[in-house]
């Protein structure tokens, strides 16, 4: 069995289980295609990201990144975990407050929010809300005071940091949409502007460089970087500083080639390497928050689907569709993404060659994943794909107005259905 992903087993009848749980006997009792979560991996990941942050002699948070995964029953298992929660929209605030999240573990963030999530996020109490530039806090700033509140917020701010990842998602480099510059004096206005709104207190900077990043330098270079203007501000302007929020995008493992380190060792090297900027600058080291998503909650998850059809072109390729794809797992059509699948009730058969997995949808580019190694597979197989549980479910759409599908929570030999399976009128619920 080739897995990339914890918590997979082979049970007695020679099928796959997830924490404990038989696939192919949950895909019977929930249909395909199905979206798996097995709790006791995402357990583990918070707690390595902890650990590894442990020995960081200043205050310090994980929080988990609300975009690679999101719905109520997470964050629960979130809170128990210690950890804390960013979010970049008002239904991501509203789904972690209804999960029973404490506002006061969250920070909110997104390059173009709304007066209507602002003052939702101000009247939710929320730690933090991360500024994305200078007409976002003139808005922010009349907002609380028209609430009568006082606001801690932070800047985020482009490190100018290359993170070699894809290109789509990149986002510290000078040339983004994300956040201001240092060089050209955006970061410097801004906190100018920020002195004189007496609503709103800027105790930090806040950058992310990008996704799915398998190096451990480009960290180091974003916390030198950060903490250096940290401390530049500080002294500059008198603005107490303390808190440096470096992001996250760990990378995680797709296929068996892959080599993503740790995230204990991951969140450990980002604490060694804002403390040893601090200690160069001859500075106390910073408040320090990490945000990691993916690497939380990707190789936790799978998919799991139905083969509808097989059909192999002569010199050519086979195609093995499903009865997903695009609207279940976009970041093939997005990002070229690889993964590896694998069959629930053949899990330990040898690969008899490569397909590619389509989906269901009406476009060309509606693939699963290419050169994807299968035994021979056939019309009614269960095919599962394997670390699913980031940028999947969160990414889902109803193009072909396809329903969305369960996420159904394994944790030591039991499941629960945390989302439900939508219908055609879930989809119509809005049409008039």
């Amino acid at each position: 069995m080739r897995a990339v992903m914890d918590g997979l087993g082979v049970d007695a009848r020679g099928h796959l289980t997830l924490g404990g749980v038989s696939v192919p006997g949950l895909a019977k009792e929930y249909g395909t295609p199905l979206y798996l979560l097995d709790e006791g991996s995402v357990r583990n990941a918070c707690r390595a990201v902890n650990q590894g942050l442990s020995g960081y002699p200043a205050p310090y948070m994980a929080a988990f990144a609300s975009k690679a995964l999101c719905f109520k029953a997470l964050y629960g298992v979130l809170s128990e975990e210690g950890m804390g929660a960013d979010v970049v929209s008002g239904g991501e605030l509203l789904t972690a407050l209804r999960g029973g999240f404490n506002p006061g573990r969250i920070y909110f963030h997104g390059n173009n929010k709304t007066e209507e999530e602002l003052r939702f996020a101000l009247d939710s109490k929320v730690r933090q809300i991360v500024v994305d530039n200078a007409e976002e806090l003139a808005l922010l700033a009349r907002a609380a005071r028209d609430m009568g509140v006082t606001q801690e917020i932070a800047i985020r701010v482009k490190p100018g940091v290359d993170a070699h990842t894809h290109k789509h998602v990149t986002t510290g480099t000078l040339d983004s949409k994300f956040g201001v510059s240092r060089e050209n004096g955006e970061l410097a206005d801004i906190l100018k502007l920020v002195a004189s709104h007496e609503n709103l207190r800027v105790v930090g900077i806040h950058c992310h460089i990008g996704s799915q990043i398998f190096e451990r330098e480009p960290y180091r270079q974003a916390a030198k970087v950060m903490v250096k203007l940290m401390d530049g501000v500080r002294r500059e302007t008198g603005l107490p500083l303390r808190e440096l929020n470096l992001g996250g995008g760990f990378a995680v493992n797709y296929m068996p080639d892959d080599r993503a380190e740790s995230l204990r060792g991951m969140a450990a090297f980002c604490a060694e390497s804002v403390l040893n900027a601090a200690k160069e600058l001859d500075m106390p080291p910073p408040e320090l928050v990490l945000e990691p998503g993916r690497s939380v909650t990707g190789p936790a998850g799978m998919t799991v689907y139905t083969v509808g059809s097989v059909k192999k072109i002569p010199g050519l390729n086979t195609y093995v569709a499903v009865d997903g794809g695009m609207t279940d797992n976009p970041r093939y059509a997005l990002y070229g993404a690889r993964y590896m699948p694998i069959l629930p009730e053949r899990p330990e058969e040898p690969s008899a060659g490569t397909v590619i997995i389509a989906g269901r949808c009406c476009e060309t580019g509606d693939l699963v994943t290419k050169d994807a190694p299968l035994p021979e597979v056939q019309a009614g197989d269960l095919l599962a794909i394997q670390a699913t549980g980031a940028f999947n479910y969160s990414m889902a759409s109803h193009y072909n107005r396809v329903p969305n599908a369960p996420v159904v929570m394994v944790s030591n030999g039991a499941h629960r259905l945390v989302v439900r399976r939508e219908t055609y009128e879930d989809v119509m619920r809005n049409d008039l």
